[in-house]
């Protein structure tokens, strides 16, 4: 039989060029949690204006209750 141990959902953080994990229970925020909300908790935690965060993409990981922040992706 294997025993799975589930992590804490964590926010994955690609900001800058840095890429850095921060527990979701850090902040006063769930998964579920609008963007905006994620967005100004992020950056108050980072101690950037929310405005640098306004394009960035927010991902949702339904099955961990991961979420992942990243600049929308350019291509061409």
């Amino acid at each position: 039989m294997s025993v799975q141990w589930q992590r804490p959902p964590v926010i994955h953080l690609r900001v800058d060029g840095q890429s850095r994990e921060v527990p979701l229970g850090q902040f006063d925020l769930g998964e579920h949690s609008p963007d905006h909300e994620i967005k100004r908790a992020v950056a108050q935690h980072l101690g950037i204006a929310q405005a640098r965060l306004g394009d960035y993409v927010i991902d949702r990981h339904g099955e961990t209750g991961n979420l992942t922040i990243r600049p929308q992706a350019v291509f061409g």
